[in-house]
């Protein structure tokens, strides 16, 4: 069997290896990669190593696999603060098979095409608030359009005192851990002491209660007005049945939901702030994209906009280049496996890392550049380019994360002549889970466009 390498980091100093993966996740895995290649083994001493895996072929033994073979719940313990115990990301088993059923149907076929024109109209709402030669914090305006999106798709919600009240607290709630080093609460448990409003654990825990109250409020006066003409998320939940002619429990449908709130607009707004700057750092990406656009009809329809060749490319080379999230969900075997001539015992932590696959350089020639023609010139594997995971544990909502990063391009390029304030490299930072960019990101709008935006209907 092949030998497995890593750091020899003796345990007193390890509290330091956890920081720099904290403040520079990058180059705590880009070092490793360099000294110990793609299969890198960090601590087992005393209990099962934790591995990062950045081989293709060991990723596409792993996400082929019989799902039975593996726990991964158990491996996204922090999660389970902020989705709840029924969240699909924290089961496994037939448990995990019966929500992702439920699920998927509100991220497919006509769905989408519903979402389409809602995404489009809520970017010229908030676009509308710009004030040409204003510089914006643009992820402020990312954040609003995906919360917005989210919140109108899940529960059907565009105004009245919930809509502002979940507005206000999901915001405040995912600002909790919106630098490296309030993202320390996640990592070190010793942190999560909850003193009430005097602490950051406790404000937080205050901040989840009221959101909680305010989900079973509107999943109570759903259950009661039984209006199943409504399209939102939460309508077709709570019509869903399983196998077994069984409802969803007001406790599941209210993890599942935060799992859609929370997932569904914070990552996808992050990818909206990178898509931008790297249209706006590279002038003839900026060109190329603008040309694509112009050849579309005025009255154009927003799944046309979908499927533009470049304007994909520039999305998925984003998500290639700093993917929001940087590795998959651990996959942890039940019994000693097999990966590649490795041999892993029960309990190891598999981390397939996406960042690291994504740069290979043998897959992804001069991967620090961005280069949307890549992904023109060739067809990748789900096992060379995962920015959404893969296997049995694939985010459900990718394809309307695709299709909102697209749309919202789209509009706010055919409407805005935008620059850069600074255009130094940016660097990507740690955002709670996520690797994100910094969040003092400026842009200005430097006119408005004259003709009407090519997404509206």
């Amino acid at each position: 069997m092949k030998p497995l390498t890593g750091p020899r980091t003796p345990r007193f100093l390890r509290i330091f290896r956890i920081i720099k993966l904290i403040f520079r996740p990058l180059d705590y895995l880009e070092n490793y990669a360099q000294r110990y290649g793609d299969m890198i083994k960090i601590g087992g001493d005393n209990a099962p190593p934790f591995v990062y895996v950045s081989n293709p072929q060991a990723i596409k033994e792993i996400f082929t696999a019989d799902p039975e073979l593996f726990e991964s719940g158990r491996g996204n313990g922090v999660l389970r603060y902020l989705v709840g115990d029924n969240s699909l990301l924290m089961l496994d088993g037939e448990p995990h098979q019966r929500q992702r059923r439920l699920l998927m149907p509100p991220f497919h076929g006509d769905r989408l095409r519903e979402y389409g024109q809602l995404i489009c109209d809520i970017t010229e709402r908030v676009t509308a608030e710009w004030t040409v030669g204003q510089p914006l914090l643009i992820r402020t305006y990312t954040q609003e359009i995906t919360l917005r999106v989210i919140l109108q798709a899940v529960f059907g919600l565009n105004q009245g005192k919930r809509y502002t009240q979940l507005r206000h607290l999901l915001s405040t709630l995912l600002a909790s851990f919106d630098s490296p080093l309030s993202s320390t609460l996640l990592f070190f448990p010793w942190l999560r002491q909850d003193w009430g409003s005097w602490s950051p654990w406790g404000r937080f825990l205050q901040l989840k209660q009221q959101i909680k109250q305010l989900i079973f409020d509107e999943i109570r006066e759903r259950r009661e007005q039984g209006d199943e003409s409504r399209t939102d998320i939460l309508t077709l939940l709570l019509s869903a049945r399983d196998e077994a002619g069984e409802p969803m429990t007001d406790e599941e449908l209210h993890d599942q939901l935060m799992t859609l709130l929370i997932a569904g607009h914070e990552t996808t707004a992050s990818a909206l702030v990178w898509a931008l700057y790297w249209i706006h750092y590279l002038p003839d990406v900026r060109q190329k994209l603008l040309e694509e656009l112009e050849t579309l009809d005025v009255e154009g329809d927003p799944m046309a906009i979908s499927r533009l060749p470049y304007l994909t490319a520039v999305c998925q080379e984003t998500l290639r280049i700093y993917p929001i999230a940087p590795s998959t969900f651990i996959r942890i075997p039940k019994s000693p496996i097999e990966i590649m001539g490795y041999q892993f015992e029960a309990g190891t932590a598999l981390m397939p890392s996406i960042y690291l696959v994504h740069h290979r350089d043998d897959i992804y020639p001069q991967p620090k550049q961005f280069k949307p023609e890549r992904f023109l010139e060739r067809q990748y594997s789900p096992y060379e380019y995962l920015p959404f995971g893969g296997g049995n544990r694939r985010c459900i909502g990718s394809a309307l994360a695709l299709l909102e990063m697209k749309l919202v391009l789209a509009t706010v390029l055919s409407q805005f002549e935008l620059a850069l304030t600074d255009n130094r490299p940016v660097k990507p930072m740690r955002r709670g889970l996520t690797i994100a960019p910094p969040g003092n990101l400026r842009m200005v709008p430097k006119q408005r466009r004259k003709q009407k935006a090519p997404v509206m209907v």
